[in-house]
């Protein structure tokens, strides 16, 4: 069915790299929520008032959220897809997470309100009532949500859309619910015994935990959050698959929204090289880039000395002693300059977030480490940050 309904509706469906093809993905994932979580609304909503059921009324109102979710969605579609201008010269991509946080803060809601309607069945109980046709409502709800878990997650897949595979993780949420509603059900039928009201508060946790880590993620993203550690190994394989490419550093990727990312780094390249052939190589691997990871990239070429065994002595002994104090450290744009009286060796040493020493102490400590055994040597230390 999502092939069926991808391959009528998105055209060039394929080049999911495409923004126009992305955006034709949410606007199609978007009605198909609307119209889904609608009708599952309609039904669950008039059953769960005829039955005098918190549980089912509660899930009424998580798929009216979701519907409303949903809507919410498709409106920050069509607002990303406005391009670039003056004063937004990266687009407005951004919007997306904007309206995920807003659909955040409805799911929350939904989760408050489901909770003081259990709360309040559990002050003041009303019985329920069984049917075999709010069986079949409910059985009908489970089946529609189990659909759009599987289609929102192989849409997500697909543009390579994290909102978009919450979205199915927020349908199987609500699977769970709606099963475990039928499930009360069941037992108040065969048992006597209702347990709705703890149903209720079952499901308002889901709405309130699904809330929370959702608010989380798109804050995130809006913050400017670490990217994927897949993104950042798919552009170091590009560029160092270019053999004029010795290494890379200080690698940045800024996320303006799904789809829409700008890439920087240092590149170290043979200081000796033809530098019309090694700009050019540079140049195709921007190009690459740009184009299988559908961004914008700028790389920076660091020329290193490849022929002076001196200087590959020496930054080998320092990375041994970077080693010495800790692991986790590392070095690069490692250069000698020779002067009357001493050797300046200037270089960064990459610490990570959170280190245990401070910027200063890191200096002072592979300061001593390398003059102590260097005292002809002073050292030139920039402290770096890992931003992948």
């Amino acid at each position: 069915m999502t092939n069926f309904l991808v391959k009528h509706f998105v055209r060039n469906y394929q080049n999911t790299k495409d923004l126009e093809v992305r955006t034709a993905y949410g606007i199609l994932a978007g009605v198909v929520g609307i119209i889904c979580n609608l009708f599952l609304f309609a039904v669950k909503f008039i059953s769960g008032s005829l039955l005098h059921s918190v549980a089912v009324t509660a899930d009424a109102f998580n798929n009216f959220s979701d519907a409303g979710s949903s809507i919410i969605s498709l409106v920050g579609v069509k607002m990303a897809e406005k391009p670039a201008d003056r004063d937004h010269p990266f687009g407005h991509g951004r919007i997306e997470y904007v309206m995920g946080l807003v659909i955040a803060g409805l799911i929350l809601y939904a989760g408050v309100d489901a909770l003081r309607g259990a709360a309040g069945k559990l002050l003041h109980p009303a019985a329920m009532e069984f049917t075999w046709a709010a069986v079949a409502v409910l059985v009908l709800s489970i089946l529609v949500k189990i659909y759009m878990s599987v289609f929102y997650r192989r849409i997500g897949r697909k543009i390579g859309s994290t909102a978009m595979e919450m979205s199915g993780a927020d349908a199987l949420n609500d699977t769970i619910s709606t099963a475990l509603t039928l499930v009360c059900l069941l037992v108040y039928k065969f048992t006597g015994l209702d347990l709705d009201a703890y149903a209720g508060i079952v499901v308002a946790v889901l709405l309130l935990k699904t809330g929370y880590e959702g608010g989380k993620e798109t804050l995130g993203q809006l913050l400017g959050q670490r990217p994927s550690a897949e993104l950042a190994e798919k552009v170091r394989q590009i560029v160092l698959s270019y053999p004029e490419v010795l290494a890379i550093h200080d690698l940045v990727i800024h996320d303006y929204g799904p789809g829409r990312c700008h890439v920087s780094l240092h590149a170290e390249v043979d200081g000796e090289g033809n530098i019309y052939e090694l700009h050019e190589a540079i140049d195709r691997a921007m190009s690459e880039l740009d184009h299988k990871l559908g961004c914008f990239s700028v790389i920076h070429m660091d020329p290193v000395d490849t022929k002076n065994e001196r200087l590959a002595e020496m930054r080998e002994e320092t990375v041994q002693l970077l080693r010495n104090i800790d692991p986790v450290l590392s070095l690069h744009d490692f250069r000698m300059v020779p002067g009357k009286h001493r050797t300046n060796l200037v270089f960064d040493v990459l610490v990570p977030f959170g280190y245990k020493l401070s910027d200063e102490d890191v200096r002072k400590a592979v300061r001593a480490a390398v003059e102590e055994r260097h005292p002809d040597c002073r050292c030139i230390i920039q402290i770096d940050k890992s931003y992948t």
